[in-house]
């Protein structure tokens, strides 16, 4: 099916004339709630099978910490919500109040007694006190804020010192079949903000957080976990 996502996003171009506009690499939340608010019905519809290797890493990872309260960034329509520990106590922020909605509905038929809250908050600017949480992570998030930097700077303030920071997704870094696919996937993926040129170089290097994680996951090793030390 070389034309998959070509054809998947001209079956939902509707859903994504709202897709947030760039101006000085900036991205109008306006615009992003907008976008989402479309997507939000359909989004584990066309992205849940894509992308569900990614999410599984992560979640996998935080399910062999002990018990912990973990913030996940970016939880959209809660998705992963199901598939951690029931003694970990998550607490998920998102900038989109309609997939908010579906995440609360999901807590509420699927019974996930350990969710703590669902919140919109822009990751880049938390309300969360510092050092809140055992871990965080971001889930393909990092490639769709205006400002990564700051949300790494978030995700490091919040998170307790020797806790873990862990990333899940596509960078531009890819070679034969990784990028073929990533160009495949190009159309949808810009009807969502998603940068595909993304550099990890950019989230790296930074002195309050200590890579001791990184590898390529998924069949053909699309995407990357990234796992990080809080200093």
């Amino acid at each position: 099916m070389p034309d998959f996502f070509e054809d998947v996003a001209r079956k939902w171009k509707s859903f994504s004339t709202g897709r947030a506009s760039r101006k000085s690499s900036r991205i109008d939340e306006t615009a992003v709630k907008t976008a989402y608010a479309r997507w939000a019905p359909v989004y584990d519809w066309v992205f849940g099978y894509v992308f569900d290797s990614g999410r599984r890493a992560a979640v996998a990872f935080l399910n062999e910490l002990p018990p912990s309260h973990l913030l996940e960034c970016g939880v959209g329509t809660g998705i992963s919500l199901p598939h951690y520990k029931t003694d970990h106590r998550i607490t998920g922020i998102d900038l989109s109040p309609d997939m908010l909605d579906v995440a609360r509905e999901r807590v509420r038929k699927d019974r996930l007694t350990n969710i703590v809250a669902l919140e919109e908050a822009d990751a880049g600017d938390l309300s969360a006190a510092d050092a809140s949480f055992d871990a965080s992570v971001a889930m393909f998030v990092l490639t769709v804020v205006p400002d990564p930097q700051a949300v790494m700077s978030e995700l490091a303030r919040v998170t307790k010192p020797g806790g873990a920071v862990v990333l899940v997704s596509h960078f531009a870094d890819q070679k034969g079949w990784r990028k073929w696919f990533g160009e495949k996937m190009a159309p949808l993926s810009s009807s969502l903000g998603w940068h595909m040129d993304f550099s990890v170089d950019r989230i790296l290097g930074r002195s309050d957080l200590r890579l001791v994680d990184r590898r390529r996951i998924g069949p053909i090793g699309f995407f990357t976990l990234l796992v990080f030390e809080r200093v």
